[in-house]
């Protein structure tokens, strides 16, 4: 049909997908995951609550982000590296081949499925004994099975409730529930995770994580509050020392509010969510023309190649970029290790003191 065509071609030519692999979207995400993924246990300590491992996890999946990214070790924490995405199962072995080097830690490989006529080998993109996979984007049914039959725990990304509990019909270990507020595409409901957390927690029989405005403490306090086992970053960390792109985005990160963000393509049905800038706001324009836009008018202005252009040359306006509204809580730049470790101290403390209000 059309409409999976053009979704297809907006995210390939978004993120910069080489061209001759358009269906599929892979990135390593290196969760350095125990069993205790499932469970993010809190115990008293002279009265004041820890929690048992650190339920942050990083979830980023353009080009630039690299495996010496998040080379970071923390006592009793869930680290996590990502990688770039990778075209083809051979070269995505081999990135792993180097995780292993760098890591005794279990890690997953995040697969965003699109329509494609002929489905891409997506087993052969974990042979390498991978015992996670994060999945996104189109029905997931038959992946998830291959995955299950392989005993490989399956993650599944979703907006909505109900794109949760058919996630978890189909055999979902965990999911990632995705409010409105974060960077990419937030779906096309516009429900703010306050919303969908408490909402998932109710329905969901399978434990969950947040993703979406997440960038602090009080953040962290909440999602668990919420229900979530964890939450899911990805513009918080690239305003870090270890992130590889230019200073001068970072630095237009801690300058932004949580007002400076657009959101194209929603007369395409396929809402992204992007730093606002020079081209976005062209590419509002575009759109609100009358008769509306096809993706043709906008393609040049969205082109990954502009965006790669944007992290290595830090012109914050030379292309779109995503980001989410929580730069409107990013106010520095600390190392990975100082920003975690802050935000679990953060969230200890909130939930500490929660207990006075009895």
């Amino acid at each position: 049909t059309t409409r999976p065509m053009v979704l297809k071609t907006i995210f390939t030519e978004t993120l910069g997908i080489t061209v001759g692999f358009l269906y599929l979207c892979v990135s390593v995400l290196i969760v350095f995951i125990s069993i205790q993924l499932f469970s993010a246990d809190r115990v008293e300590c002279n009265g004041s609550v820890r929690l048992k491992w650190h339920p942050l996890f990083l979830m980023l999946e353009d080009w630039y982000l690299y495996f010496n990214f998040l080379t970071f070790t923390l006592t009793d924490s869930q680290g996590l590296l990502t990688a770039l995405t990778q075209p083809t199962p051979e070269l995505l072995r081999t990135e792993i081949q180097r995780c292993r080097k760098m890591t005794n830690k279990t890690f997953g490989v995040n697969l965003t499925l699109l329509p494609a006529i002929n489905p891409p080998p997506y087993l052969e993109y974990v042979k390498s004994g991978i015992k996670v996979v994060e999945t996104a984007g189109n029905n997931p049914k038959e992946v998830i099975k291959k995955f299950k039959d392989a005993g490989i725990i399956v993650i599944h990304k979703c907006t909505s409730i109900r794109h949760a509990l058919s996630a978890e019909k189909m055999g979902a270990d965990f999911l990632s529930i995705d409010g409105f507020e974060c960077a990419g595409h937030p779906g096309e409901d516009d429900v703010t995770n306050l919303i969908l957390l408490a909402k998932a927690a109710k329905i969901l029989k399978v434990p969950f994580i947040a993703s979406g405005g997440f960038g602090d403490g009080r953040g962290l306090a909440a999602a668990l509050a919420l229900g979530a086992q964890g939450v899911n970053m990805g513009t918080r960390f690239m305003a870090t020392v270890e992130a590889p792109i230019h200073q001068g985005i970072k630095d237009k990160l801690v300058s932004a509010s949580e007002r400076d963000t657009n959101l194209m393509f929603r007369t395409l049905h396929n809402t992204a969510r992007v730093f606002k800038n020079k081209i976005s706001d062209q590419v509002l324009a575009i759109e609100r023309k009358p008769g509306g836009a096809k993706f043709e008018d906008v393609r040049e202005l969205v082109s990954g190649q502009r965006g790669k252009v944007v992290f290595q040359s830090g012109d914050p306006d030379y292309g779109v970029w995503t980001a989410g509204q929580v730069c409107g809580l990013i106010d520095d730049i600390p190392t990975c290790k100082v920003l975690i470790e802050r935000m679990v101290s953060d969230a200890e403390k909130i939930i500490s003191n929660l207990g006075t209000l009895q």
